[in-house]
């Protein structure tokens, strides 16, 4: 592996990108890697304090939406933007665990996967009512869809270049991106992990926009 691009979505997350990249740095220090950060339209600090990490980071990128258009094309434009011949997406808040990188990037270059994926085996912090309507939408989705999404699935993965360029060529302007990495149809292996609370700040997603 040459280089690991790590695409990371961010709606008013100016409380968590610093801790956010001292994180990956501290678990990636033996790995070729560029962070590229994708300011989504925040109302916040996000896009200063994204600045001045890529200032002071020569492996820090950014880019930044003229308003917010949403996670998805958050995560659309990131891919487009990434070099690395492994691309990892995850969220800027830390829920989605630095140190499970290392074990996805083993696996891929074992030829064990293609796609090295995360799925959450528990829902502590949240609310029932949210729970409840998670694993509603998964029966629900994986009765009509000719795909099945694995239950607790995330957008935290790593993936091939390959795989990332199959995704990039589809073209739906309303993106559903778990949905279209498993269409795409590459050998994924799942790695589960216990639910992990934000490191700071709130969530930007309300129960209704979800």
């Amino acid at each position: 592996m040459d280089l690991l691009s790590i695409v990371v979505p961010c709606y008013n997350e100016e409380e968590s990108v610093e801790l956010f990249l001292s994180e990956i740095q501290s678990i990636l220090s033996d790995y070729n890697f560029e962070v590229i950060f994708v300011n989504d339209g925040s109302s916040d600090d996000t896009l200063n304090v994204i600045k001045d990490l890529a200032d002071s980071n020569s492996n820090v990128k950014y880019l930044s939406f003229s308003r917010n258009f949403g996670k998805e094309s958050a995560i659309y434009a990131g891919l487009s933007n990434a070099n690395g011949d492994l691309v990892c997406i995850m969220d800027a808040d830390l829920q989605h665990p630095p140190r499970l990188i290392p074990e996805m990037i083993e696996s891929i270059c074992a030829g064990e996967a293609d796609v090295v994926a995360a799925r959450r085996t528990s829902r502590k912090g949240e609310s029932m009512l949210k729970s409840i309507f998670s694993r509603m939408f998964y029966k629900v989705f994986n009765r009509v869809s000719q795909i099945t999404l694995v239950e607790g699935a995330t957008d935290f993965r790593v993936m091939k270049k390959v795989v990332v360029d199959a995704v990039l060529e589809l073209l739906e302007y309303n993106r559903f991106s778990k949905g279209l990495f498993q269409w795409v149809g590459f050998e994924t292996k799942w790695i589960p992990y216990e639910n992990v609370e934000r490191v700071a700040g709130e969530s930007g997603l309300s129960f209704s926009s979800l």
